[in-house]
């Protein structure tokens, strides 16, 4: 394996989890470098071992996965840590709290392992974890409901985009893959690449799912105005 080995937190308060999750990651050479209980020690964890990805439960004791994504991106400074939320249900209402902190998408606790170990080099390569259509599902249905305001990290001025950015960029949010977005604007996948980089660098985004909560949050594109 080229390059130096990823390194990964485990935060979940069921220790089966936590141990099944490591044993599925350690077998593909991604080295776990702490486990945690509940937010705060994985908060703790991160600070201390300065992980690539943290693989976060949201339901648990003393401190929430919200919460503790919260903290750990705004400590995290040009670290590049990425965080990946765990649920066990399909569209759980906490997660769209919880890219709105940071996260950079979020995995069902079913997942395969293959899944699993694939989601964790995807993001941290910063790539999308998320198959655009599932994200566009989950923030159509939470994106204005009372508990899922607008995250003030996440206001932006699209100003600084050209058109042909802003149209990547509205055509990203409504569930579109590069190769998608590619054939319906003409353009060759490396290009729609770089026009999403772009996008990502001047908006001062993590990754493209923080895109698309972007794209809802400023009404580029409004929930059930996908094509």
């Amino acid at each position: 394996m080229n390059g130096p080995a990823l390194r990964a937190v485990i935060a979940d308060d069921q220790a089966l989890v936590r141990t099944g999750f490591g044993m599925i990651l350690a077998a593909d050479g991604i080295e776990v470098t702490a486990e945690a209980a509940d937010g705060a020690e994985a908060v703790a964890a991160v600070r201390d071992t300065r992980p690539d990805v943290v693989l976060m439960d949201i339901r648990m004791p003393n401190m929430d996965g919200i919460e503790a994504t919260r903290r750990i991106l705004a400590d995290d400074g040009d670290a590049g840590t990425r965080v990946i939320i765990l649920t066990t249900y399909d569209l759980d209402h906490y997660v769209y709290a919880a890219l709105t902190a940071g996260a950079s998408g979020f995995l069902l606790k079913d997942v395969t392992p293959e899944h699993l170990v694939a989601a964790v080099r995807l993001v941290q390569s910063g790539d999308a974890l998320l198959a655009p259509a599932i994200t566009r599902r989950l923030i159509e249905r939470f994106a204005h409901r009372e508990e899922a305001r607008p995250a003030a990290g996440l206001q932006r001025d699209l100003s600084e985009l050209t058109p042909r950015e802003l149209e990547v960029l509205r055509l990203l949010a409504t569930g579109l893959s590069n190769a998608e977005l590619a054939d319906r604007l003409f353009l060759s996948p490396t290009t729609v690449k770089t026009h999403i980089g772009r996008i990502l660098s001047k908006l001062d985004l993590r990754d493209r799912v923080q895109a698309v909560v972007l794209a809802y949050e400023t009404g580029l594109i409004t929930p059930g105005g996908a094509d």
